[in-house]
């Protein structure tokens, strides 16, 4: 199909590349080794997680910029109940002040997080405040998905966005009905988790792969010189702590998490066709196939000429004599390339490169080399 674009008096029409497979059969090729990976960066621990905390407090001392309590009736009875608390009483006095907002507290409860221990919160706004700058929450219990408290965040709020209006205008920069408290919560509780009680453990790899689950458990069983590890499935690989181990399985897993890892990977191609960006694996492999990326170009550029009569003259008249100039590239100097059977990802890159493909042509050139089978891997747009 041909598409005609108008940009002033330049008219441009482009023919698609078209693709034409020469030969399908993937000859032997050469593996890419992987570069060696510490195994504490390829794995986790099951069980070894963070938890989720989330609580509902308020935050006080705004400049008139809170909530509008007639428009948010939770806010006047969480003050009120809070007033309560402390012993004041406020039933029936209904509250005007602008200096209060509800929000909602978060935090994650790392792994191994002792009592008395601070974790970062993050705040946000669930009414109609304008501006938490200068805000001091007051203490706030945080919930675990099992309706437990485990930590109590209290402290000012840092806003890293403003807030700025007019009787004619307003700016804004950034979220200023959200903020940050480093340090502001306190652990209260610990999730129950020994680690060195356990005598089996099982390591989940972050990318699942049943060659990388392999590899890691024949690494483990050769620093260790005896079997003690299997892969279970792709993501996971189980770690048998043996008879007689002198050492806790923490010390023990010191030791392995330092073990160096060559992990697979599948053959994969990423596009994201919004920007343009292309990553390939090294294990990409492309049967050989004959590629023609060609464009037809028409341009027409207008230059036309004024023509005036003689100085002085008493007759004639100022016409436009129109000039039009027409060049047209067919693109016959681009010719059909042809990409042998790829060795490595370099050699693919430079073949497309050689036939002066931009990113955006080879994310059509990549589509059609999948589309005709050429490819030997999983092709994702993003």
């Amino acid at each position: 199909m041909n598409s005609v674009h108008k940009s002033g008096h330049t008219y441009t029409a482009r023919v698609c590349f078209f693709l034409l497979m020469a030969v399908s059969v993937l000859l032997p090729v050469s593996t890419a080794m992987a570069v060696p990976t510490r195994l504490k960066d390829i794995i986790s621990i099951e069980g070894v997680r963070d938890n989720q905390l989330v609580g509902y407090g308020l935050v006080v001392g705004l400049d008139r910029s809170g909530d509008i309590i007639l428009n948010t009736p939770y806010t006047e009875q969480s003050i009120n109940a809070m007033l309560e608390r402390l012993g004041i009483n406020t039933k029936g006095r209904i509250q005007r002040g602008q200096n209060v907002a509800a929000v909602m507290v978060t935090a994650t409860l790392p792994a191994f997080a002792r009592q008395g221990t601070r974790i970062d919160v993050s705040i946000g706004s669930i009414g109609d405040a304008q501006d938490l700058k200068g805000g001091i929450l007051l203490a706030t219990p945080l919930l675990g998905a099992d309706g437990e408290v485990y930590a109590v965040a209290q402290g000012g709020v840092a806003v890293a966005g403003f807030s700025a209006q007019g009787d004619a205008g307003s700016i804004t920069q950034g979220v200023p009905t959200s903020g940050r408290i480093a340090n502001g919560a306190i652990v209260e509780r610990e999730v129950e988790f020994e680690l060195s009680d356990l005598n089996t453990i099982k390591l989940s790899l972050h990318n699942p792969d049943l060659t990388t689950a392999q590899r890691i458990a024949d690494k483990i069983n050769d620093h260790l010189g005896m079997f003690l590890s299997l892969p279970l499935d792709p993501a996971t690989v189980q770690l048998n702590r043996p008879v007689g181990y002198e050492k806790s399985l923490v010390q023990m897993l010191i030791d392995m998490e330092r073990l160096e890892i060559e992990p697979d990977q599948r053959a994969r191609v990423v596009i994201d066709e919004r920007t343009g960006i292309i990553v390939m694996g090294s294990e990409v492999r492309i049967n050989s196939v004959a590629i023609a990326q060609g464009n037809l170009t028409i341009t027409i550029s207008e230059t036309p000429l004024v023509s005036q009569p003689a100085p002085f003259s008493e007759q004639g008249q100022t016409a436009i004599v129109p000039r039009t100039n027409i060049a047209i590239d067919d693109g016959s100097d681009r010719q059909l390339g042809i990409l042998p059977p790829t060795v490595t990802l370099q050699e693919l890159v430079d073949g497309l490169n050689a036939l002066g493909v931009g990113p955006r042509d080879m994310i059509s050139i990549l589509q059609a080399i999948k589309a005709a089978g050429a490819m030997q891997a999983e092709l994702e747009v993003m």
